[in-house]
């Protein structure tokens, strides 16, 4: 799963190892277009890159471009596709892609910045002018925007998608088998002893063994963040549930039947959790009707994840404009 922290993390890699590096941005797409405006490719002099702007039409040429604004240490941009004067360069898909390329010497602090943001769990946005005069700045949040007027893309770049995996049985490490290799930040709370001592062994993930129904110091969430609930025994989860409910988030999803839903939901309503609340709850879960492996069931929750934090990122974005 591609998400601008990897991205920029590839940058801090290759600058920590003396090379120079540059962005290269979706500006603007017309037509079909696999990337939207503010899909980034990174790019080292060595032609070393993270990212990808289209299904392996356009990157060799992204990379040479890349190199050559590095070179001049000045940005510029290029257009692939329809109407493009690059005409040895075509998409299949018959649209045409808009990309500006932005060398970061002189301004590597940006990277670092990015990554402490996202440590924080923090959105921040990226201004790229087109002038060489004018250097790549770091600001707070605000929508992807192209101004015209001053010749500046600013696009946004939100914390990766954070998963939180509440529950025992073989189905949390499922899931964490599935969501953890795709970069995503994922953290287990489970009962099973068990779960928490194969996962502190040589394990990345941030386990934590609930000690009661109740436990829940220590769980916070964010509009980036998706709270899985995996519980075969449920009276595990009411009072972790309505505290997952209490915070911002993407997704909250439980395990179970529609019967198994209808008696959550009087359980959370007698402990006060408003209706609209509880209605944010995704139950059943998954996208897969009916899923009972816990491999079956875990695909179809990620899927489901990854989706709603997809629409999440949309909704937040909101079009490309000129202002």
């Amino acid at each position: 799963m591609q998400s601008s922290t990897g991205l920029y993390r590839f940058l801090a890699a290759r600058i920590e190892a003396g090379e120079r590096v540059a962005l290269a941005t979706v500006t603007d797409v017309t037509g079909s277009s696999v990337r939207n405006p503010g899909a980034q490719m990174a790019v080292s002099e060595s032609g070393a890159y993270a990212g990808t702007l289209s299904g392996g039409c356009i990157e060799r040429a992204v990379i040479s471009e890349a190199q050559a604004a590095i070179t001049a240490r000045a940005p510029h941009c290029i257009a692939y596709g329809a109407g493009s004067p690059v005409i040895d360069i075509r998409l299949p898909c018959g649209g045409r892609v808009d990309l500006l390329f932005t060398p970061l010497e002189g301004t590597e602090g940006i990277v670092s910045d990015v990554l402490s943001a996202h440590n924080a769990r923090e959105a921040v946005s990226l201004s790229l002018p087109v002038s060489a005069d004018t250097p790549p700045a770091l600001g707070p949040d605000r929508q992807t925007t192209w101004s015209a007027d001053s010749g500046t893309f600013t696009m946004r770049l939100p914390p990766p998608l954070r998963l939180v995996i509440a529950g025992h049985g073989g189905t949390v490490e499922a899931l964490l088998a599935l969501a953890h290799p795709m970069g995503i930040t994922c953290e287990v709370l489970t009962p099973e002893p068990d779960i928490v001592a194969r996962l502190s062994q040589g394990s990345s993930v941030a386990a934590r063994l609930l000690d009661t129904p109740r436990d829940t110091a220590g769980i916070a969430g964010d509009p980036w963040t998706a709270f899985v609930f995996f519980f075969h025994d449920h009276d595990w989860e009411s009072a972790l549930l309505a505290h997952a409910l209490a915070q911002p988030s993407c997704y909250v999803g439980a395990m179970g039947s529609r019967k198994t839903h209808a008696e959550r939901l009087a359980s959370l309503r007698a402990m006060g959790v408003s209706d609209a609340d509880a209605a944010r709850i995704v139950a059943p879960i998954g996208l897969i009707p009916s899923s009972r492996d816990p491999e079956t069931l875990a695909l179809s929750t990620l899927a489901q994840v990854v989706e709603r934090y997809n629409q999440a990122l949309t909704q937040e974005q909101g079009a490309v404009i000129d202002r």
